[in-house]
Parts: structure tokens; C-alpha cells; sequence
């Protein structure tokens, strides 16, 4: 498997893009603004759209990508979320108000989307041998992470989240994990905010990966504009004994 980062922050502005990875060339997991910078012939190519939550930082492209590239298509795009995800999607975003429901595009023999319900800890197998498993997340809507896993090795992305212990009976369980993408939105002198907002800051990441029994290389993600240095300056004076960098836009990974 192949991880490009097309966005990972946690705003717009300059050179900042919103949460969107491709993987390999046929799958977006989450589809944030990082997606409108994919050419023509490349969004073409993308089969498969796998979401952590409806959040729009997470969703902005999609109706775009639909609108876009439908029409040059042979079989819809498969949006695999959880079944409350899909609600909120139907009944705030795909409704005819804000964007068609592209499910009923040019009709509902032959859509342009399809939804593909998933649930914790069900791997979805795609082509290739490729293995997309969701694994628990806890945000302020439902919300997944996802195990990816090549057969070779494995990546886990969290999604949105904070603390949350379930999570890490999955993890642990990995045989090969290669590497940990986890969030990080807030620094520490904003910890109240990210407990009410359901993110991580520092001291809630160092408490989180406390219970990683793993030695992945980590990435942190989800930074909030202008505040990247600092929130990993405190990370790294909490956790000098783990491996953690800043996840970059257009970085890839391999496993």
C-alpha cells in the first residue's frame, strides 16, 4: 500500500489543506480540501472514499468530486462510512438544498454514489488484498479511525478523537504496524477546549499513548493553524521516548 498525504490540517490559508489521504490510486480515506488538489484524471480514478466522520473538514470535497467526475465513470463511487455518518450526509449535505443526492444521479439504477455502511472492528477487503478495518474513535459525532493493512504491514489513522481506551485494545492486537497517525488539534494551555470538543491536545496525548504497547513510528496530525510548532515542541517534551513527527503535506508512506 501507498499513503500520500493530500491535506493534514486542521484549517485553509496559503498552502494548508484539510484532512484527505490517497491511497494507492483508487481510494480517499476522508476528503477534505486536500482532494481538490488531485488532477482531473486522477480524481477519475477514485473507486472507494472511506470517512472517520461527517465533519466538513473531512467531507468538503466529495460533492465536488461527484459533480466532477461522475459522469466519466462506469460504476459509482463507494462511500464507506458508519451508518450514522451516512444519515448526517443524507439529511445535511446530500438533500437537494446544500447538493444533490447523488445516489438518485442520472437515476437510482445507475448512481454516481453508493453508500457502504461499516463497523467496528468488520475489515472491508478490497482488491489487491487490501484490508480497511474501522476501529473505535470518540468525537463529537460517531466517528471511526482505520487500521489499513497491506498483508506486508499496517497503518493505523485515529481520525478525530480523544481519549479513548477501546481504541487501544484494537491496536495492540496489530501483528504489523507500521505506522500511528493520531491528532493532536490543540495545545495544551487549550486542554479544556479539546476535552468539550472531543479533540487531543499534549497531556491527553502523552496519557493516550501511554497504552501503546507498540513501537510504531507516529505522526501527529490535525494542527490547528499557526499553533503546529508549539503543540509539538510540548509533545516531544512529554514523549522523548517515542518516535513522533509533525505529518506533512505530500508525505507518503509505504508498508
Amino acid at each position: 500500500m501507498r499513503l500520500r498525504i493530500l491535506g493534514c490540517s486542521g484549517g485553509i490559508g496559503g498552502e494548508l489543506r484539510t484532512t484527505s489521504m490517497l491511497l494507492d490510486d483508487d481510494v480517499l480515506v476522508d476528503a477534505g480540501t486536500g482532494v481538490g488538489d488531485l488532477s482531473l484524471q486522477q480524481l477519475a480514478q477514485i473507486d472507494h472514499i472511506f470517512l472517520t466522520h461527517s465533519h466538513l473538514d473531512h467531507v468538503a470535497c466529495i460533492p465536488f468530486l461527484l459533480d466532477t467526475v461522475g459522469w466519466q465513470r462506469t460504476r459509482p463511487i463507494t462511500l464507506h462510512a458508519l451508518p450514522e455518518t451516512l444519515e448526517i450526509l443524507s439529511e445535511h449535505l446530500f438533500n437537494w438544498k446544500l447538493w444533490p443526492d447523488f445516489r438518485k444521479i442520472p437515476d437510482v439504477r445507475n448512481p454516481v454514489l453508493h453508500y457502504a455502511s461499516v463497523r467496528i472492528g468488520e475489515p472491508v477487503v478490497l482488491d489487491g488484498g487490501r484490508t480497511i478495518t474501522p476501529l473505535p474513535a470518540n468525537h463529537v459525532v460517531p466517528a471511526v479511525g482505520f487500521h489499513l493493512d497491506s498483508g506486508a504491514g499496517g497503518l493505523v489513522f485515529t481520525g478525530d478523537t480523544t481519549r479513548h481506551d477501546p481504541l487501544w485494545k484494537y491496536v495492540n492486537k496489530i501483528n504489523k504496524l507500521n505506522y500511528l497517525i493520531i491528532e493532536s488539534a490543540l495545545a495544551d494551555s487549550e486542554r479544556e477546549l479539546a476535552v468539550v470538543s472531543k479533540h487531543l491536545c499534549p497531556s491527553l496525548l502523552a496519557e493516550e499513548l501511554a497504552q501503546l504497547q507498540l513501537n510504531p513510528a507516529i505522526y501527529v496530525t490535525h494542527f490547528k493553524p499557526r499553533e503546529a510548532e508549539i503543540i509539538m515542541q510540548q509533545i516531544e517534551a512529554r514523549l522523548p521516548q517515542r518516535r513522533i513527527g509533525m505529518l506533512e503535506q505530500n508525505q507518503v508512506f509505504e508498508f
